[in-house]
């Protein structure tokens, strides 16, 4: 026994050599590196000598069809009953190393060394069948008499009430059970239904061949045009590029967007998070931000809907197809549409970000494409990750969250980064819970971020759209070294200024504005005039708005602010400021202003002569009623109001008598006429 043991420990330790490469396993020579990681490659060879052992009732440990290929070679033919298989294929032996002994796979690929799992390879079930042992929601139970598939294998339903529908293991519980999340609804489905274990995890069809198309979690169409033909399919579940690999340069990304690109600007291949509450306007920044960015760069972007409305995916597919990002003639679309919507069950919710990002990883990986991955919303994945976990049943974290809220959020945002090939630039759209920042979900988020772009409800309260919050809202690339130095003092003294804003509403809420300094009062004037300067209308919004939307260039908008502070449109009314582009329209729009109020006042000026007649009636009825009332001769006072009065209106009689105009209201006499 104890011999076995000592064979074993060796046939691990040279297991651990042969396959701890940098590039992953070696079989016979040949790379392997399709799905597992090393660490995962060991483990199953370990598993398999396990397994070994359990057959090899002698002892010896001569079971060829259980030896590793590796320990095989090393004996060589004269410790080993029969000499090792010839293999004819390198891919099939690479697909017998990441599966367990006995597999009914198939390989078919015209490239002897085939890429990291991103494609060329053409998979068949392994062939394990099974029956459902127990459904409770979307939580479903499997019983598999042979052997168990590994975790994170997706199995599938024969005989689906929907037609297809997959499972993802999640749990071996023993006596040959596996517990499994549903990728969609379990209506109709019963126990002692049969299932097939694939033998690999969930993969989705990848390249410029799901272009323009809609798909769910599992890589199907949903946008009924017909079948998505791709050669290239690839795991959803992979590792995230090493560190060597990785090549991060700090370059600012153009928005168009005002408040961002001077506050808070987006650095390409980064995170960017968006945080707001319900109804503050996410999806919209997130539709402008595909509206100018995907048609400025001419790169590909994958949008992700994650929990959200069907309605707002409906709505955005529309929009795409009319703005030509999509086009449903021509090979010509740009982005691609993965949608786990609310409706969903939670598996689903939980995994549709993965597929997402398998998609925008081939392009980055394999194309060297920038892309864009927008995501709506990245609160609802983590609140999938914890209805998963409550039904699994393990013991909840802080607030009901997932215990492993942070290796799931690490896990997932370590995968989206910039490599020398190409790179991934994220825009997540946070929901936040209550308004309230510490909540755990959205504090995991923040940790992942380069931009944070946090939305606010009172600036939306005041009709500022977008309502970004420019204190809140933060860059680690506002810095002079990357933005320049002008573009850093203006930004620096935006935020100072409107901090000082900020600062004396209490003040002016309280006492008023006429207690603050001359200094203050500049201070305050210039603020507001920023804030709405900081507004700006969409394109995206333009069917509900009837504005057309802008889009700025950083120079422009860092000019306008800079000439502001500077005090040049100290004279210019805070209306003109609001919902435009750049100082130019600023200009434009105070001097259509201007025009209109002196349209205004023209008509008012030719009818001021008529008034005062009026108002020589009504002091002369209110003269009379006093001379009745006191019964004094008030002769002289009819008289001189009425000749004041006739001959002009009370402002322009001031100018024209100057002693009269020592009384206030244009009544009585002056000191002197008494005299």
């Amino acid at each position: 026994m104890m011999a076995s043991w000592v064979r074993l420990a060796t046939v691990c330790a040279r297991t651990g050599f042969q396959i701890g490469q940098r590039k992953g396993a070696l079989v016979l020579g040949h790379p392997i590196g399709i799905v597992k990681s090393p660490l995962q490659v060991r483990r199953l060879h370990v598993a398999r000598m396990l397994a070994c052992k359990g057959n090899d009732k002698d002892g010896k440990g001569k079971n060829d069809d259980c030896d590793d290929p590796c320990e095989v070679e090393d004996k060589g033919a004269d410790t080993c009953e029969e000499t090792p298989p010839k293999i004819k294929d390198p891919c099939e032996v690479a697909m017998k190393a990441l599966h367990a002994k006995d597999s009914e796979e198939t390989c078919e690929s015209g490239d002897s060394s085939p890429e990291k799992g991103k494609g060329g390879i053409k998979l068949e079930h392994k062939g394990h069948k099974g029956h459902i042992h127990s459904v409770i929601g979307p939580v479903i139970d499997v019983y598999f008499p042979e052997e168990v598939p590994d975790i994170l294998n997706a199995i599938e339903v024969e005989d689906a009430p929907i037609g297809r529908l997959v499972l993802e293991v999640f749990q071996h519980l023993g006596n040959n059970i596996v517990r499994c999340v549903a990728m969609d609804a379990t209506e109709g489905i019963k126990r002692g239904q049969k299932v097939v274990d694939t033998g690999y995890p969930i993969r989705v069809a990848v390249g410029k061949a799901v272009l323009g198309r809609i798909l769910n979690v599992v890589g199907d169409p949903i946008d009924e045009r017909g079948e998505v033909k791709s050669e290239y399919h690839s795991f959803i579940h992979t590792e995230a590029p090493v560190l060597t690999e990785l090549s991060v340069k700090p370059e600012i990304l153009v928005t168009g967007i005002k408040v961002i690109d001077l506050l808070a600007p987006y650095v390409k291949g980064g995170k960017i998070g968006l945080f707001g509450g319900a109804g503050v306007g996410k999806t919209v920044l997130i539709m402008e931000l595909i509206n100018n960015i995907a048609k400025a760069h001419g790169g590909y972007s994958v949008f992700v809907g994650a929990g959200e409305r069907t309605r707002e995916g409906n709505d955005l597919y529309h929009e795409m197809i009319e703005s030509k990002v999509i086009s449903l003639e021509e090979d010509t679309s740009k982005v691609v549409l993965v949608f786990g919507q609310m409706n969903e069950p939670p598996g689903a919710r939980s995994r549709v970000v993965l597929t997402g990002l398998t998609i925008a990883e081939y392009f980055r990986d394999i194309d060297g494409q920038d892309v864009l991955l927008f995501i709506d919303n990245i609160f609802r994945f983590t609140q999938a990750g914890s209805e998963v976990s409550a039904l699994l049943g393990r013991i909840p974290s802080a607030v009901g969250y997932q215990p492993t809220l942070g290796t799931d959020m690490g896990t997932m945002q370590e995968r989206i980064t910039s490599t020398r090939n190409g790179s991934i630039t994220s825009v997540q759209a946070v929901y936040v819970p209550a308004d309230d920042l510490s909540d755990p979900a959205p504090a995991a988020t923040f940790t992942h971020l380069d931009a944070t772009t946090v939305l606010s409800r009172p600036i939306a309260e005041l009709g500022i759209y977008p309502a970004v919050d420019p204190l809140d809202s933060s860059s680690r690339i506002l810095d002079p070294d990357v933005v320049g130095e002008e573009h850093y003092n203006v930004a620096r003294a935006v935020q100072k200024t409107l901090q000082g804003y900020k600062s004396l509403q209490d003040i002016i809420a309280i006492l008023g504005m006429d207690e603050l300094s001359e200094e203050d009062k500049i201070t305050v004037a210039r603020a507001r005039k920023i804030q709405r300067f900081l507004s700006q209308p969409f394109q995206v919004a333009e069917v509900f708005t009837g504005s057309p939307g802008k889009v700025v260039s950083i120079e422009k908008c860092v000019d306008g602010f800079k000439r502001l502070l500077n005090g040049e449109y100290d004279d210019i009314p805070e209306i003109a400021f609001y919902m435009v582009g750049d100082a130019d329209e600023v200009l434009a729009k105070a001097n259509k202003l201007a025009a209109s109020m002196a349209a205004d006042d023209s008509p008012k000026s030719q009818k001021g002569a008529k008034k005062p007649e009026a108002k020589d009636d009504k002091g002369d009825k209110g003269e009379k009623d006093e001379k009745a009332a006191t019964g004094k001769d008030v002769a002289k006072k009819e008289e001189k109001p009425k000749d004041d009065k006739a001959a002009a209106p009370k402002g322009e009689a001031k100018k024209d008598d100057p002693p009269k105009s020592k009384d206030p209201k244009g009544k009585g006499d002056s000191p002197k006429d008494k005299k």
